[in-house]
Order: C-alpha cells, then sequence, then structure tokens
C-alpha cells in the first residue's frame, strides 16, 4: 500500500466515458458538501461510491441528474453527451429520461404491476398498447422480476416483497431506456436473498447500462463493481479499479476504511 492523499485513476481515450465531473462543488447553506469530487465514470461498467456516512457520496450521486436541484447550490460541470448538464439550459425532466434514478428503499406506485411501469411511459407520449406491453416485458425480464410476476400483472405492486419492489422500480426505471441508472443503498432495507438476486440483477444489467451505485456494504461493492471511488469529507478521496481498491488501496485512509481500522 502507498500512502499518498489522494489517488484519482486516470483513463485513457479508448475508454468510453458516461459522465464527467468537473470543478464540482455542492452547497447546503454555507456548508460545502462536496469540494473535490472531479471523476469520469465509464460506460457500460458498475461504479461504486462508498465512504462513511455523510461522507457526499449520495450528495454527489444525486446531483449527476440533478435531483438536487431546490435543495443544493450545485457548482461546476457535469458532462454527459458533450451537454452540461448543471446548465440552466438542460430540459431536466428530459435528461431524467435518459439518466433514471432508484432510491434506496422501494417505492411502487399504489398501481397495478403493469401500471407501474406503463405510467411513465404513457406520460412520454407511448399509448400504442402493444409497444407498451412489448416494453413491460422486456423490463421486467431484465430486471428478473418478469417469471415471478407474468401472471399478476394486474395485480397491485404494494403486495411484492422488498426484493421484489425493488426489482420493479428498476425496471420501472429501465423503462424508458436510459443511458445511465443511478441507485442509492438500494439494498439498504432487503433481507440477503433478495439482495443477492438484485446484485446479480445489476451485473446483468450492465450490458445495457453504465451503473453508478452508493452503498455502504463492502463487499457488496467488491463483488459487483468494475470501479470504486471512496469519499471521505466531501472528497473523493481515492479511485481505481475496485479489485486494487481492495486488495492494494493507493491511500492510507482508504486502506483504513476497507479494514474497519479507524485507531
Amino acid at each position: 500500500m502507498q500512502t499518498k492523499d489522494r489517488y484519482i485513476q486516470q483513463f485513457d481515450e479508448t475508454q468510453e466515458m458516461a459522465l464527467t465531473t468537473k470543478n464540482l462543488h455542492i452547497y447546503y447553506g454555507d456548508f460545502e458538501a462536496i469540494s473535490e469530487a472531479d471523476l469520469q465514470i465509464p460506460r457500460f461498467k458498475i461504479t461504486a461510491l462508498i465512504g462513511a456516512s455523510g461522507s457526499g457520496k449520495s450528495t454527489f450521486l444525486r446531483s449527476l441528474n440533478r435531483m438536487n436541484d431546490n435543495v443544493a447550490d450545485v457548482k461546476g460541470e457535469i458532462w454527459y453527451r458533450d451537454l452540461n448538464l448543471n446548465s440552466k439550459e438542460i430540459d431536466v425532466y428530459a435528461m431524467r429520461r435518459q439518466i433514471g434514478m432508484v432510491f434506496q428503499r422501494p417505492n411502487p406506485f399504489p398501481k397495478s404491476i403493469y401500471e407501474n411501469i406503463t405510467f411513465a411511459l404513457e406520460r412520454h407520449g407511448i399509448t400504442d398498447k402493444k409497444e407498451l406491453a412489448e416494453r413491460v416485458e422486456t423490463s421486467l425480464k431484465q430486471a428478473a422480476l418478469w417469471e415471478e410476476v407474468k401472471d399478476k400483472l394486474n395485480q397491485s405492486a404494494l403486495a411484492l416483497s422488498g426484493g421484489q419492489a425493488q426489482r420493479l422500480c428498476i425496471a420501472r426505471a429501465i423503462a424508458l431506456q436510459p443511458d445511465i441508472l443511478l441507485l442509492d443503498e438500494p439494498a439498504s432495507a432487503l433481507d440477503p436473498i433478495s439482495t443477492a438476486q438484485l446484485e446479480e440483477t445489476l451485473v446483468n444489467l450492465k450490458q445495457h447500462y453504465t451503473i453508478v451505485i452508493v452503498t455502504h456494504n463492502l463487499p457488496q461493492a467488491a463483488r459487483i463493481s468494475d470501479y470504486t471511488a471512496h469519499f471521505s469529507q466531501g472528497k473523493v478521496i481515492e479511485f481505481n479499479n475496485t479489485k486494487e481498491t481492495f486488495t492494494d488501496p493507493k491511500v492510507k485512509l482508504t486502506n483504513d476504511y476497507i479494514s474497519g481500522d479507524f485507531g
């Protein structure tokens, strides 16, 4: 292990990036929640954001699709497909169709399973019944939920188990066919079996989507992510491929966090 204060992996030009943040600073009033978080997030990979509570990882995640609007003051640049998402000219609602989000606790709508997925599609102008049915089936299959609910599509989504409900929320997000999926501790309320199912789903989904996940579960980050960013006090202390982060961290603070050695 090296003893650098900070280590950020740099990519060559052959690696396509899904998102890039530059000079990003996020304030809640006078409190600077994010001060150093310039990152390149590779496309079709899973990037895990780890760190202690209050380290800034969820604040950073929520900034990537403007969920911090009207809550925090976000300064700097967030680049996606040659667009600075932090620009006033950005259509936030259209952007969120490309960058979907799944929250910590499953939040299915009080509607049928089928309507949970078609609701947003219809609001975006998709009304053809055949296309809607195809989108429902495809998204549920990608979320590894189709076989469990294909005969219950007209039943209330509120009757689903926690793990099923969270996978439904993922299906609901990917039904809009986004490029990027943001997940804020999606397994924190799930049992171990449901967590394992969710993790398998996410690993399969990276064939089609770029995934950024906040997790307090370090073994989970080690199991499913390709890259890991360690946040501490609003700064990215270390960003590297996950294997090196967990086996040969370049920063002592990262090593201490992963090993639980805070003495």
